[in-house]
């Protein structure tokens, strides 16, 4: 008997071990269209506050200031819709479907429509014939299990975040009614800066409300949506009115170190195979405030009813499942490795200001720039010995272009070349006469490329000059893992117990760390990564909680789990 339920428990993992590896990958920040802004400093992209639905098959992702929304088959190819019969230009809207008809509304400091359709697929929506008789800011529509609908919305350093129910017309039948208040002086996270620096409330904002297992779990955004340390908490209640508890997990999606940072204002929804997914605003904040993009995590909830987000590896490849995933979410990580970190590189030209190193330091907050955008400009990487190529993600920087909103053809057409000496080259990918705006181009190679040297050369650029963020190389290096983190040590602030600085012994033979935190030995669901430290210093707990601290250590042939769990 025993020996086979051995047997059927590895055919199980077998066969899903196999699943998933056929399945597609993707890689965050998400591949979209990212509208062009003007501003004193160029002009930027932007997409943020974003909303997930699904209505009759199809994903539908509206997210602030776009011009228009997508829709997809899959979550990973994206059709952009452009619209001008919604107020497109509103920041953080949201959508509900109930039945067949799409509600739609913007935030607004006046007293705003909601919009309908029966038909996304058009530009053909219409506003309801009453005005709510109030503004709104960040709204949030819930539709619980016995037909009811609510309405949460805030977004301020000052004020709560308020619900209130709506009948059939989409109107208020009651008086507003406040469910999460400011507490910054216990919740690190929501105080405002990079590093959580500033004595003061930040932004609460973004709500959202989820309901599983007969709880409702009421999420939200601070302390804002410029910082690397924008994230959600989570309050939950046996009513959608209240009155809500404080979850200490919070932030339960939470990303302030890596690629590109920030995992906050955020949707959770289900895929059509009711796997749960957590789509997020994430920041540049260089050329303006407001320069964001979005990324999308899978998320769940543990046998005890808590709400995780899956982040650590956020921005590396994860595979997107077509089916209902059975088992831990963290398998999702395709466990690919970043390959190009640090590496010796040349470029064709280099502005001062943007060097060739900027484009391999995996911040996406610098980046590295051609002389011109002419064709022919290119930029190459040299990557170790025995390493394998699995995918490539090319971050283009869009360095002085003066676009605007309206602006068209806005195509990257580049080529992909690989070779074993520098001197002779193939082409592996060929964007050559590209029609698609993709500014954080992300390919999976059909086949997997034993190279020394990729690089990547012009075509034509939208505007300015050909200049990149990062060029990422994923794949594997032969070779061992590194050693197991030792030494672990956590000095808590005896004066604020809100932060702290965890510390270990640096190891030559790691590339970077991941340090794990929770509120539960078993539940370290808190991540944040490192390149090059033996240190992190948390700014964002909670007063009063006991926190259990791990850490992992990763190169380029994979990752050490930390088994050093202590106690603070």
């Amino acid at each position: 008997m025993v020996q086979n339920i051995i047997i059927m428990s590895l055919i199980f993992l077998l066969n899903h071990s196999s699943l998933l590896n056929s399945e597609k990958t993707f890689c965050n920040p998400m591949n979209l269209n990212y509208r062009f802004q003007p501003s004193n400093q160029g002009s930027y992209r932007e997409a943020a506050d974003p909303v997930i639905t699904i209505y009759k098959g199809k994903y539908f992702l509206y997210a602030s200031h776009s011009g228009g929304y997508w829709y997809s088959d899959d979550m990973l190819d994206w059709k952009f819709i452009p619209v001008k019969s919604l107020p497109i230009e509103d920041y953080a809207p949201d959508v509900i479907t109930i039945n067949d008809t799409t509600y739609y509304m913007g935030s607004a400091a006046v007293k705003k429509s909601i919009y309908y359709t029966t038909n996304p697929f058009e530009d053909n929506w219409k506003p309801m014939d009453q005005t709510l008789p109030f503004p709104v800011w960040d709204p949030h529509f819930f539709r619980d299990d016995d037909g009811k609908v609510y309405l949460y919305w805030g977004c301020s350093d000052k004020d709560p975040i308020r619900v209130v129910q709506l009948n059939k017309k989409m109107q208020p039948i009651a008086e507003p009614a406040v469910v999460i208040t400011h507490n910054s002086e216990d919740h690190g996270w929501e105080n405002p800066g990079e590093f959580n620096e500033k004595a003061k409330n930040g932004y609460n904002e973004g709500s959202w409300m989820t309901k599983y297992n007969g709880k409702y779990y009421l999420q939200y955004a601070s302390p804002g949506t410029e910082f690397k340390t924008y994230a959600d908490g989570v309050y939950t209640s046996d009513s959608p009115t209240g009155p809500f508890k404080y979850e200490t997990y919070s932030p339960f999606s939470y990303k302030p170190g890596g690629f590109i940072s920030g995992a906050g204002h955020s949707g959770t929804f289900k895929d059509k195979y009711g796997n749960y997914w957590h789509v997020s605003s994430m920041t540049i904040s260089i050329r303006h405030m407001f320069e964001r993009r979005l990324g999308l995590f899978p998320a769940c909830f543990d046998n005890d009813g808590v709400l995780r987000t899956f982040t650590a590896f956020g921005d590396y490849p994860a595979i997107m499942p077509d089916h209902k995933i059975n088992f831990d979410r963290e398998s999702l990580f395709r466990g690919w490795m970043l390959l190009s970190y640090k590496k010796k590189a040349t470029a064709s030209s280099s502005l001062e200001k943007y060097p060739v190193k900027n484009a391999f330091d995996e911040d996406i907050r610098t980046w590295w720039s051609a002389g011109t955008g002419d064709p022919g400009e290119w930029l190459s990487v040299e990557l170790d010995h025995n390493v394998t190529v699995r995918a490539i993600q090319v971050n283009f920087a869009d360095n002085n272009a003066t676009l605007k909103p309206d602006s068209k053809n806005l195509q990257y057409c580049y080529r992909i070349l690989a070779s074993d000496d520098h001197k002779v080259w193939k082409v592996i990918v060929d964007k050559s006469k590209n029609t698609k705006d993709a500014c954080h181009d992300y390919i999976e190679l059909d086949k997997p490329v034993k190279a020394r040297y990729i690089k990547v050369e012009n075509v034509k650029v939208p505007d300015g000059t050909f200049s990149i963020y990062d060029l990422r190389i994923f794949g594997k290096k032969t070779g061992m893992k590194p050693n197991e983190v030792n030494g672990l040590k956590v000095e808590r602030s005896v004066s604020d117990e809100r932060r702290a600085i965890v510390k270990w012994e640096n190891d030559p033979s790691a590339t970077g760390y991941v340090v794990n935190y929770g509120t539960d030995i078993h539940k370290l669901y808190t991540s944040v990564m490192v390149y090059d430290a033996d240190s992190v210093r948390l700014t964002g707990l909670n007063k009063g909680i006991r926190y259990y601290f791990s850490v992992d250590a990763f190169n380029e042939s994979g990752i050490t789990k930390g088994t050093n769990e202590i106690a603070q």
